[in-house]
């Protein structure tokens, strides 16, 4: 199962440990599931973390930043998708999504859940994404 995790969920499952988010990192980390990304999502995640009300330390962004580059499946997406008008930075996770042949964007962002669907890849929140696991 290959899956884009959108930055919310990793914050989320990075800062507080336990919930749906951990727990998917968690799988992801354990090689149950193939995490896809792109070097524009990383980015994103690291520009997030540096500024984020919790600190976290430059070693540990790195950490992370590294432990995603050197075990995901990373896309350079040749796609320009344009579906989503609200807020076209989450276009991003749907052009990683289909370069890269994920099965599941999981999300808690609105504009991304309330499509559902997008050419066959389904878009769930944590919570449905680890029932659907």
């Amino acid at each position: 199962m290959r899956l884009i995790l959108d930055t919310n969920v990793f914050i989320s499952g990075i800062f507080w440990e336990g919930n749906f988010c951990s727990q998917l990192i968690d799988k992801w980390k354990n090689k149950e599931v193939k995490l896809v990304s792109s070097l524009e999502i990383v980015g994103e995640l690291i520009e997030t973390l540096k500024n984020f009300k919790i600190f976290m330390p430059e070693s540990m962004i790195e950490e992370w930043k590294n432990l995603i580059l050197n075990n995901s499946i990373i896309t350079q997406p040749s796609t320009k998708i344009d579906i989503i008008k609200e807020d076209p930075e989450d276009n991003k996770f749907l052009e990683a999504a289909v370069d890269g042949k994920a099965d599941l964007i999981v999300s808690q962002d609105k504009h991304l859940l309330n499509l559902k669907e997008y050419q066959g890849i389904k878009i769930l929140n944590p919570e449905e994404a680890i029932n659907f696991l």
